[in-house]
């Protein structure tokens, strides 16, 4: 095995780079694992949300105040994010995941166990923790897994997974809770995290430690830059005082400034500037953040607009959301086909247009649309968006030196929740705004944010 022991490599040391490698068995189990992972967080956030109103009623807390069911979950993620992907860099991703994986599964039986709601707060907090594992590193091990000629084809059947898990966990959740109690919604975590462990064990990527200095202070900044500016985003989505949201914009941007100067020179920063000088790599985290948010946007927006507007029920909501989601996931293995053999800005331009042609359509619905005009408009948009991510995921890391694939991995993750939860704050302004046609403001300022994302994505033509 070569010394950053990926399988893939000592393979194409061994007879040259192939023309068409196929992964081994131990890498097949590797890469299963890492899928299940990474499942299984995308799947978490989705389940908490649909049932926060049945946990809620359970536990017998105010809605205002479950919502820290969801929150503690994402601000843990993203406090974390960051700091394990740089850790990452210096102990291996292995070990990251592993330990990630670990905590997730013992976090979850937490939660499953839990009777008051501060216990199940303290309890998704830790999930959070443990979720920001495999999360941070999930696409370097990837980058390991496979030859430089296929990452595109890894990186799609990643974001099919992503993309599947987050169109069947409101339906997961509404199977569990029509059958069984909601503390079996983390419960079913647990088997499934062992089975994750017990395939990544054997079978991961080892590399070896990197010179990296890891500097706990540093990541102490990062976490409360982080944790501050996203908590902001979230407080703004869901209408807290301005007392609250600027005292959290303070905070985050004095962590941030205190973190720039400290780790000013430092040649693998945890705050990746360093690839963010790469106009390759920054175009294509400038285009995944604009990209998300519009998802974001969509998202909050859609079922408003769909129960409220149109007068549909949940369970037709439900499946007038489908489209979207599961057309990314069959489209999302193609593109990163597409992006072995074609350049990511094309492709990621090409479907970030049809994103916006879509939102915008979404945004020009007329007052008593048919079921077969919603579905197309949100076919499109799914078609645009899983033409995009593949290549894009493809882009970040490709651009970024091996030595730093836990970095880019952290900022692949960072962009795409501080995306989603900028498009959810945008929907409260928008709702604030212009009340009743609030929902239409915010998918019109999603087609926006869509054209941008497309014309970063078209500029990387011309980065170097």
């Amino acid at each position: 095995m070569t010394p950053d022991g990926s399988a893939a490599a000592a393979v194409a040391a061994a007879h040259g780079p192939p023309a068409e490698h196929r992964l081994g068995a131990a890498e097949r189990r590797a890469l299963i694992a890492v899928l299940v992972a990474v499942a299984l967080a995308s799947l978490d956030t989705a389940i908490a949300n649909t049932s926060l109103p049945s946990i809620a009623a359970d536990l017998h807390a105010r809605p205002a105040a479950s919502v820290w069911i969801v929150n503690a979950y994402q601000i843990a993620v993203v406090a974390a994010l960051l700091p394990l992907a740089a850790l990452g860099d210096r102990l291996g991703p292995r070990r990251i995941f592993l330990a990630g994986v670990a905590l997730f599964t013992v976090a979850s039986l937490a939660c499953a166990c839990a009777t008051t709601l501060p216990a199940l707060a303290a309890a998704r907090a830790l999930q959070g923790l443990g979720a920001a594992g495999p999360m941070s590193v999930n696409i370097a091990l990837i980058r390991l897994l496979y030859p430089p000629h296929r990452l595109g084809r890894g990186v799609g059947i990643n974001a099919f997974v992503v993309g599947v898990a987050f169109a069947v966990g409101p339906t997961v959740a509404s199977l569990v809770l029509a059958v069984a109690h909601w503390p079996w919604l983390f419960g079913i975590n647990v088997p499934l995290g062992l089975v994750a462990l017990a395939l990544a064990l054997p079978a991961l990527p080892r590399s070896a430690p990197r010179d990296h200095v890891f500097d706990p202070a540093t990541a102490g900044l990062t976490a409360l830059a982080c944790a501050s500016l996203i908590g902001s985003m979230t407080a703004a989505a869901q209408r807290a005082g301005a007392a609250r949201i600027a005292a959290l914009l303070v905070v985050g941007g004095v962590a941030l400034a205190l973190l720039l100067r400290r780790q000013r020179g430092h040649p693998a920063p945890m705050l990746p500037v360093d690839l963010m000088r790469r106009p390759m790599f920054a175009l294509s985290a400038l285009t995944a953040v604009a990209s998300f948010a519009t998802q974001g946007l969509a998202f909050v927006s859609l079922p408003f607009y769909f129960e409220t507007v149109l007068h549909r029920d949940a369970v037709q909501t439900g499946f007038l959301l489908s489209p979207w989601p599961i057309v990314v996931a069959i489209a999302a293995p193609i593109a990163g086909r597409l992006s072995d053999r074609h350049p990511p800005a094309v492709l990621g331009a090409a479907g970030l247009a049809l994103l916006a042609a879509g939102m915008a359509s979404m945004a020009l619905l007329p007052a008593t649309p048919s079921v077969a005009g919603i579905v197309a408009r949100m076919v499109l948009c799914g078609v645009g968006f899983g033409l995009f991510q593949s290549p894009n995921l493809r882009a970040l890391m490709s651009s970024a030196p091996p030595e730093r694939s836990g970095g880019a991995s952290g900022v692949i993750a960072i962009a795409r929740l501080t995306g989603q939860t900028s498009g959810a704050a945008l929907v409260a302004l928008c709702f604030g705004l212009a009340g009743a046609q609030g929902p239409t403001w915010a998918l019109a300022l999603g087609a926006g944010f869509a054209a941008l994302a497309a014309m970063a994505s078209g500029a990387r033509l011309w980065a170097r």
